[in-house]
């Protein structure tokens, strides 16, 4: 199919759906698909934490004191509206070029805001001072999320990360989870470290790292690898933090991107609706990882495209519908939590925008917002049965209510045959295209309606109900 004619589609089928009363869909004109729901209720999956959601930002973003500050309402609104608990991860490529000074610094910030990083930005280091931590004790208080701090060690020494330690320990305190030494060292090679590298050298340095810091902040907790994708750094890790008994080793983490870089040939709308076996394996080794070593695991960093989003992809609804797909995929295998790359005005960021022009909100902002509602909520078995791969839901039990997430990431609208009969709340996910930039929404109504066994989702939407 054309895109012309496949946006022409997307527009009727479109109008169709909003024709009909918004949740009780009735048969539509256009030929949909259909699905099949079966719930295992006695097999649970897991049960999500309270602060699962998090975000992820650019270390040089500390540069500019304002930005993570109590005095910055807006973001504050904006972080508070994902999730009353929450992770705030520091780190990204930028975290190699910072320098901690106890010199506070003059004149204005260098900049208002930071991020993403992308191998064509020109990186130059940046000052982070006690004042940027002080107001960042602030913005997490006012938030009430906590806080994964990365240490500059691909480019900076063991004795100035303990330095920078030091100074984050006795300021964020109850808020600090863990310190993370390096930023994705599995790609350190032949740009921080000679060709030969690898994931010996790695534990090496990553070994004495921690032994500095803990010389000077005796109670300091630690998490990684922080890799990229080389899954052998996350068993490996695992399997020394156990060798050696390190106690004070709370958390493994790694990165997750669906696509990238960039620009590159086949970073498409269509690859990123359709499912990514990467994941299925990736997830698999982390948590079997994590479990051999009795450590939670958390995607620390990740989002649709790496190399700061791919336009008219990581921007769209399409976004959207995949990453409340993705987080919900990640919870139901036991994941802690998943952390969202952005910041500045990348593609790909949640929350766009700066002090000075002030924020707006991507169409990933409302997939993470419709993901939240599961906090707190245990996921139980499913077996889904339907023709189209693209379909997605999930079930889980909270506050002895039900809930039922339905996902269509195709051009069809839907109809499910679910166990779920009776609602008293309902959100839809939607927009006016699955190329839609602008127009994304998510609706929350309340009421009791009983929908029989047939739950309707419109094309390109997700829907949840609760009972």
């Amino acid at each position: 199919m054309k895109r012309r004619e496949f946006l022409r589609m997307t527009g009727r089928v479109a109008a169709a759906s909003a024709a009909l009363p918004r949740w009780m869909h009735a048969q539509s004109e256009i030929d949909g698909l259909t699905a099949k729901l079966n719930v295992q209720e006695g097999v649970s999956l897991a049960t999500l934490p309270a602060d699962f959601t998090g975000l992820s930002y650019e270390s040089a973003q500390l540069a500019n004191p304002a930005f993570f500050a109590a005095e910055n309402a807006a973001l504050i609104a904006l972080f508070r509206e994902l999730g009353s608990e929450g992770v705030l991860r520091l780190g990204g490529g930028t975290s190699e070029f910072t320098a901690f000074t106890t010199e506070e610094p003059k004149g204005p910030p260098l900049f208002d805001a930071v991020g993403p990083d992308t191998s064509k930005n020109v990186k130059s280091d940046t000052p982070l001072t006690p004042l940027s931590l002080r107001n960042l004790r602030a913005f997490l208080d006012a938030t009430n999320w906590s806080c994964l701090y990365g240490l500059n060690l691909g480019r900076g020494t063991a004795a100035h990360a303990a330095e920078e330690a030091a100074a984050v320990q006795q300021i964020l305190g109850s808020r600090l989870i863990a310190f993370q030494l390096g930023n994705e060292p599995d790609a350190w090679r032949n740009r921080y470290r000679p060709a030969t590298w690898s994931y010996a050298d790695y534990w090496k340095e990553w070994s004495a790292a921690r032994a500095a810091v803990v010389a000077r902040v005796s109670q300091a907790k630690f998490a990684g690898p922080d890799v990229s994708n080389k899954m052998a750094y996350v068993t490996g890790f695992a399997a020394d933090v156990k060798k050696n008994a390190l106690h004070d080793v709370v958390m493994l983490t790694s990165h997750y991107y669906a696509m990238g870089p960039a620009g590159a040939k086949g970073v498409t709308l269509d690859k990123l609706l359709a499912p990514d076996p990467k994941l299925v394996r990736d997830l698999e080794i982390a948590m079997e990882a994590a479990r051999s070593v009795g450590l939670p695991y958390r995607m620390s960093e990740g989002n649709s495209c790496w190399n700061g989003g791919e336009p008219g992809v990581s921007n769209t609804l399409a976004s959207a519908l995949w990453v409340v797909d993705a987080m919900l995929r990640f919870a139901s295998v036991g994941c802690a939590g998943v952390n969202l790359h952005g910041g500045g005005n990348g593609y790909y960021t949640p929350i766009a925008g700066s002090l000075a022009g002030g924020f707006t909100l991507r169409p990933e902002f409302f997939g993470m917002k419709l993901a939240r509602e599961f906090a707190g909520a245990t996921l139980v078995q499913t077996n889904l049965l339907c023709s189209s791969d693209r379909v997605s839901a999930y079930v889980a039990h909270k506050n002895r209510g039900e809930m039922l997430l339905a996902i269509n990431k195709t051009v069809q609208p839907l109809t499910m045959r679910v166990p779920l009969r009776k609602c008293r709340e309902h959100w839809l996910l939607t927009g006016p295209a699955i190329d839609a930039q602008d127009g994304v929404t998510l609706t929350r109504s309340e009421g009791n309606v009983a929908h029989g066994s047939q739950l309707h989702v419109p094309p390109y939407s997700a829907v949840l109900t609760k009972s």
